[in-house]
């Protein structure tokens, strides 16, 4: 039996999708590190999410890959990195091709991944991934490494380095009164992002006891700047290109409040336990991603609709082009949220 970590074989953790899903597949280093402690895990995730990994204590090493510059050709050398590593397992947490070739022809003894999988015949294991019935996606990534697990859902998390905390406090010293909520308003998919003018009947309807931080990448600086520009409340501050991911998740982990999309910033807050209000549109919390933060609230159109959800991920526009899940959505149902928070906070 091996007892050190050098004599264990190494698993590799495969998720190169969006912000979101790899912080969600966090939760199995969390799993991994409370069942195994002692197996080194690596983790290969497209170039531009690896920040969110940066020194995280359960990772050994960091594979990249650059789907833009360098997809195929960087897809086979990845694969002789991989066959080269000589991995006891390698688990893929998605059902495209490629990470399945990956996956496929790793050369490791345990090849692990969802049946929907084109590569899916040459895994050792394959499992179901269902949509839908109320199982949260970690849940169903949980069931990759212990298909009869059944014990609660094993939070994601995130480690923001000391220079992230920093960058944190500093923003979060300009609050008036050191009070204040965030806003992450968009979102890649236009049917997840609340609209412009739900957001400024939010800000118009804040307690003027809040500073408001509005969050985001660089390619949301101007959509956050237009909200800053057509509030008339003071203390709106535009942090959107400003901050690190994992800095944005320590400023949100000190906030009253975080108002967010169904997108990446709610997993942020799971990652780090933050307060969060997710709002759900075109989408809902019944495919399985939604809030995991110890205080989570979801507010979404509280009449039904024949066409909600038009998708699991969204569209470009409402293809009915009425928007109705995300117009018919109320202030003060947002208002509600804080106020229960604020309650919690209390006690």
């Amino acid at each position: 039996m091996p007892d050190s970590v050098a004599d264990r074989p190494a698993i590799l953790l495969i998720q190169t999708a969006f912000i979101g899903d790899v912080i969600l597949a966090t939760a199995l280093l969390e799993y991994l590190h409370r069942t195994e402690p002692a197996t080194p895990v690596d983790f290969l995730v497209r170039k531009g999410n690896e920040g969110l990994l940066k020194g995280h204590p359960y990772v050994r090493q960091l594979l990249i890959w650059d789907k833009q510059q360098d997809k195929y050709q960087g897809l086979w050398r990845l694969l002789q990195q991989i066959r080269q590593a000589d991995y006891g397992r390698v688990v893929t947490m998605q059902r495209f091709a490629s990470t399945g070739f990956l996956t496929a022809f790793s050369g490791a003894p345990e090849r692990i991944g969802f049946r929907k999988n084109p590569f899916a015949f040459r895994f050792t294991r394959a499992i179901d991934h269902i949509i839908g019935a109320g199982v949260h996606e970690v849940s169903r990534n949980l069931h990759l490494l212990d298909p009869a697990y059944e014990g609660p859902i094993v939070p994601p998390r995130l480690f923001p380095s000391p220079t992230d905390e920093a960058a944190a406090a500093q923003a979060a010293s300009s609050a008036n009164g050191g009070t204040y909520i965030c806003i992450a308003p968009t979102s890649v998919w236009f049917t997840k992002q609340f609209p412009e003018e739900q957001w400024l009947k939010l800000l118009a309807a804040l307690p003027p006891k809040y500073t408001v931080f509005l969050l985001g990448g660089p390619p949301d600086v101007a959509a956050c700047e237009r909200i800053r520009q057509a509030s008339n409340r003071p203390q709106v501050i535009n942090l959107a290109g400003k901050l690190s991911l994992l800095a944005s998740a320590a400023l949100m982990r000190g906030a009253q409040l975080n108002y967010v999309n169904d997108s990446a910033p709610m997993h942020l807050c799971s990652a780090v336990g933050a307060p969060v209000c997710a709002v759900y549109c075109s989408t809902v919390p019944y495919f399985g991603f939604g809030p995991l933060s110890p205080f989570s609230r979801v507010v979404q159109l509280e009449e039904e609709l024949e066409c909600q959800p038009c998708g699991l991920h969204g569209y470009r526009k409402c293809p009915l082009g009425h928007f109705h899940c995300a117009h018919g959505i109320q202030t003060s149902q947002l208002l509600a949220a804080l106020a229960e928070s604020e309650v919690a906070t209390v006690r």
